[in-house]
């Protein structure tokens, strides 16, 4: 434990793998995950914060690339297990999948009223020019923000470079730039400075809505089908006919633009019929599906497709696989969909 004053917020510092837990191996030179018990000794600054810490770390570190829905059902038991214990949590965790990641536990953790902030790092915590300590640092400080002896932050957050965003709202954007990720459809909830800025106008609040539920089922049998001139009705049968499958994010053009060929809408129309859930989510980074604005979308519309809004890919996924285990009826599932529960996606 890092501090001991019993008037300091309490932080649970989780780490699941990733780069920001890496050293090299003075022998080798290969990165190895180090032992977080002795985490004052990479970073004594730590000393300096003004909150208790205390230190979990995954058995087996996971590389973000091995990242599975069961790892999120154990970072949000944890968080269960230990939520009248501690006063906020940050979670290490690798960048490639965090924004699945952080999507996933917004969804989990239904009335949060305290900070998740997930971090990592382009380069590992032991390298001369790491971005690691600023990351990490800073996302204590945040996780450990109160005001009346509350949390300021109560919500699943991500914390990357100077900024903190809203974790379901997050796409990581870049491999090699310490600014890896990026909210294009809402504003940074903090920005990292000469000052902490906090957006209070743009914080969720679960003000009222009761204790923190921590969901346990996830519906994996779902995929991804990104649309590209020159898909064939071959490759496309093939991916929607697989056995089992409960639901497609479909990701399309534009504003939610798709082919008008008759054989396109003909097999999503039978899909739909199966009771396979589709959802319309754009290709583009930024921006909302608006089906119905053009000729090509409106048919989509007409056949049964979800509109995604302006929900991310990673966050359309989670939501997904959260909300099809509750066994809704079509016209119920497409209206929880369309609706915003976690603040991932823009009210009509």
């Amino acid at each position: 434990m890092i501090s001991m004053a019993t008037n300091l917020p309490h932080i649970l510092l989780i780490y699941t793998g990733g780069t920001i837990g890496m050293i090299k191996d003075a022998e080798t030179g290969a990165l190895r995950a180090f032992d977080f018990n002795n985490l004052l000794l990479r970073i004594p600054e730590l000393k300096l914060l003004d909150c208790n810490i205390e230190t979990f770390s995954f058995t087996k570190p996971i590389d973000s690339s091995n990242m599975q829905p069961k790892y999120w059902l154990e970072m949000a038991d944890l968080i269960a297990k230990n939520y009248n214990k501690f006063d906020g949590f940050v979670i290490l965790h690798g960048s490639d999948t965090m924004s699945y990641s952080a999507s996933a536990l917004s969804f989990l953790l239904e009335n949060l009223n305290k900070p998740v902030i997930f971090t990592g790092s382009q380069l590992p915590i032991g390298d001369l020019r790491t971005d690691a300590k600023e990351n990490l640092i800073t996302s204590i400080q945040v996780a450990s923000l109160q005001e009346n002896n509350e949390p300021i932050i109560k919500e699943v957050g991500l914390y990357f470079e100077y900024k903190l965003y809203r974790g379901n709202r997050t796409t990581k954007i870049n491999a090699e730039h310490f600014e890896a990720f990026a909210s294009l459809n809402y504003p940074e909830l903090a920005e990292s400075g000469v000052h902490l800025k906090i957006n209070d106008p743009y914080l969720y609040s679960n003000k009222g809505k009761g204790e923190l539920i921590v969901h346990s089922d996830l519906e994996t049998n779902i995929t991804i089908v990104k649309l590209f001139p020159g898909i064939t009705k071959a490759v496309l049968e093939s991916v929607l006919n697989i056995e089992g499958l409960k639901g497609v994010v479909l990701e399309t053009y534009g504003s939610g633009n798709c082919s008008t060929e008759l054989w396109f809408l003909k097999l999503l129309k039978e899909i739909i019929k199966k009771g396979i859930v589709v959802v319309n989510v754009t290709q583009c980074s930024g921006g909302s599906v608006a089906m119905g604005q053009y000729e090509t979308s409106e048919k989509l519309k007409k056949i049964g497709l979800i509109s995604g809004r302006d929900i991310t890919t990673e966050a359309a996924l989670s939501k997904l696989m959260y909300l099809l285990p509750k066994k809704l009826s079509k016209k119920g599932f497409k209206e929880m969909f369309q609706t915003e529960i976690r603040g991932e996606m823009t009210s009509s």
